[in-house]
C-alpha cells in the first residue's frame, strides 16, 4: 500500500542562463512579459545545468522526501535520458510503476529571464502516450493519487484515473496547467468533479471558469461548487487563497530572494497534500506548502531543495504566518 501515487510528466531539464531582453505588452485586461533575442545572432550561454523535472517526478520526489511511501506512473523513453530519470527516482526511494516506450523521453529547455521568471521550451515525447491500459491496476493500492497536467492519450488516462479513484474511494488531487485550464470546465468535466484537492494558480482558475480577473471569493466558490473539497489558488508573490468548504483563507507570501521559479508550483502542491496526508490540518498544509515552494524558489532546479518533513516544520517555527479569513 502506497501513501500516494503521482501521475504526470517526466523530463530532462536543461537550464540555459543567457542574456535576454524583456518586453512588456499591456492590454486593457492584462500585462504579458516576453523574452526577446536578436534575430540571426549567436547567443552565448553563460551556464548550463542539467536536472530532471516534470510535474509527475517533481511531486513524487517531494512526497518521498516528506516521508511518504510513494510511487510514480508515467511513460519514459528507452533512452539515456529515460535511464537518468529512473535512476534519480530510485535514489529518491520512489517506485516506478509506469512504462518505457519507444518514443524519446520528455525534454525541456528553461530560458531564464532578467526578472527571475522563465520561459520553458518543452518536448513532450513519451509523456503524451501513456494509455490507461498500460497502467497496472494491481499497483494502484494507495490512499491518494496526485495528477499533474498531461496531454494527448495521457489526458484520457488522467480522466480514467480520476473516475477509478472515485470508484475505489481514493483521494484524487489535480494540478492543471494553463494549457489545460484554457480549455475550460467542459473539457475537464470528467476530472474536476472527481477531484478532492484542486491546486492551480489565479490565471488558471479564471480560465477554468471562463472568467477574466475575477475575485478570489468568486473563484474559490465557483471551483468548490464544481466538486473539489479543497481548492487552493496560488498567485506567486501575491500569496495563496484556499478554501476547505467551511473556511477560506488568504496567506501572504514571505519576502525571499527568488533565484528561479521552475518547480515552485509542484513544490507547493505536493507540500500541501503531504501535510494533509500526515496531519489533516488545513492551515498547517498551507504553511508546509509555502516553505517548500520558497525553498525551491531560492535555488535552481525543481528538485534540488525540496524539503523533508522535519525541515519543513523547522522552517515553519522560524517564520511568521498571517492568515486572513475570507468571506465566501
Amino acid at each position: 500500500m502506497y501513501d500516494v501515487i503521482t501521475v504526470g510528466s517526466a523530463t530532462l531539464d536543461v537550464f540555459a542562463d543567457t542574456e535576454s531582453e524583456l518586453i512588456k505588452i499591456m492590454t486593457t485586461h492584462s500585462e504579458e512579459d516576453f523574452l526577446a533575442y536578436p534575430s540571426g545572432s549567436k547567443i552565448i550561454i553563460k551556464e548550463l545545468i542539467f536536472t530532471t523535472g516534470g510535474g509527475g517526478t517533481n511531486t513524487a520526489v517531494s512526497f518521498s522526501r516528506m516521508g511518504l511511501k510513494t510511487a510514480y506512473i508515467g511513460k519514459v523513453g528507452n533512452d539515456e535520458n529515460g535511464k537518468r530519470i529512473l535512476s534519480e527516482l530510485e535514489k529518491e526511494k520512489v517506485k516506478f510503476i509506469g512504462i518505457k516506450g519507444s518514443e524519446m523521453s520528455g525534454y525541456s529547455i528553461i530560458l531564464d529571464s532578467i526578472e527571475d521568471d522563465r520561459t520553458i521550451l518543452t518536448y513532450k515525447g513519451a509523456n503524451d502516450s501513456l494509455n490507461f491500459e498500460d497502467v497496472k491496476k494491481s499497483e494502484l493500492k494507495t490512499k491518494w493519487i496526485y495528477s499533474s497536467s498531461m496531454m494527448g492519450d495521457s489526458f484520457t488516462t488522467i480522466e480514467k484515473l480520476a473516475a477509478y479513484a472515485k470508484k475505489k474511494n481514493i483521494n484524487f488531487v489535480f494540478n492543471p496547467s494553463s494549457y489545460l485550464a484554457k480549455k475550460g470546465m467542459s473539457y475537464l468535466k470528467k476530472i474536476i468533479p472527481n477531484t478532492n484537492v484542486l491546486v492551480l494558480n489565479k490565471e488558471e482558475a479564471n480560465l477554468v471558469l471562463g472568467l477574466v480577473d475575477a475575485g478570489y471569493e468568486m473563484l474559490l466558490n465557483g471551483l468548490h461548487i464544481a466538486g473539489p473539497q479543497y481548492v487552493v489558488i496560488t498567485d506567486g508573490k501575491g500569496g495563496v487563497h484556499a478554501y476547505d468548504g467551511k473556511n477560506a483563507y488568504f496567506l501572504p507570501s514571505h519576502k525571499i530572494n527568488v533565484v528561479e521559479t521552475t518547480g515552485a508550483g509542484d513544490a507547493y502542491a505536493s507540500g500541501f497534500v503531504s501535510a494533509l496526508i500526515k496531519t489533516d490540518d488545513f492551515k498547517l498544509a498551507m504553511k508546509v506548502a509555502m516553505v517548500n515552494a520558497e525553498s525551491v524558489l531560492a535555488h535552481k532546479g525543481a528538485k534540488n531543495k525540496l524539503l523533508a518533513w522535519d525541515e519543513a516544520l523547522a522552517r515553519i517555527k522560524k517564520e511568521k504566518f498571517e492568515f486572513h479569513h475570507l468571506k465566501i
